[in-house]
């Protein structure tokens, strides 16, 4: 079991899904190349297959922007809160995130749930990320709150 220190220094091992449309699959590669989803210019943002995940990822995108500038103003008590939220949901990311590419691997996936299967990992990249983003700003606002 990690604790949530172990969650952000030390990542989870990845596993590479079979790629089949090198296109979207692209997006892959440049989610792992970058830090910060947030500096990506609208151009670059990760294609998906469903229009409903391109509008839960803008949704997820705003989210995380709120809560970075959040942070500038935000009370110490309510830095706290959300980094136990966050550190938390960020166990639940990468465990759907091991269970999409263990499904991608098997091969057994009909051509529709495998787009849907690689929609959702590259979701959950998306959101490991910015997750992982946000805790490290909270941490560094949560140490130099406590001095």
């Amino acid at each position: 079991m990690y604790n949530n220190i172990d969650l952000i220094s030390k990542p989870m091992p990845d596993v590479k899904p079979v790629l089949q449309n090198p296109e979207i699959d692209d997006d892959f590669a440049m989610l792992d190349s970058i830090d910060n989803i947030l500096d990506l210019d609208e151009e670059r943002y990760p294609r998906f297959t469903l229009a409903k995940n391109k509008a839960r990822f803008l949704r997820m995108l705003s989210w995380y922007k709120n809560k970075e500038e959040w942070l500038d103003v935000a009370p110490l008590s309510g830095v706290n809160k959300l980094f136990k939220q966050q550190t938390k949901e960020l166990e639940g990311i990468r465990s759907s995130k091991l269970d999409y590419e263990m499904e991608l691997e098997t091969g057994t996936l009909t051509p529709s749930q495998r787009s849907y299967r690689r929609d959702e990992l590259k979701m959950c990249k998306v959101q490991e990320k910015m997750a992982v983003h946000l805790i490290s700003k909270m941490q560094v606002k949560i140490k130099s709150g406590r001095r």
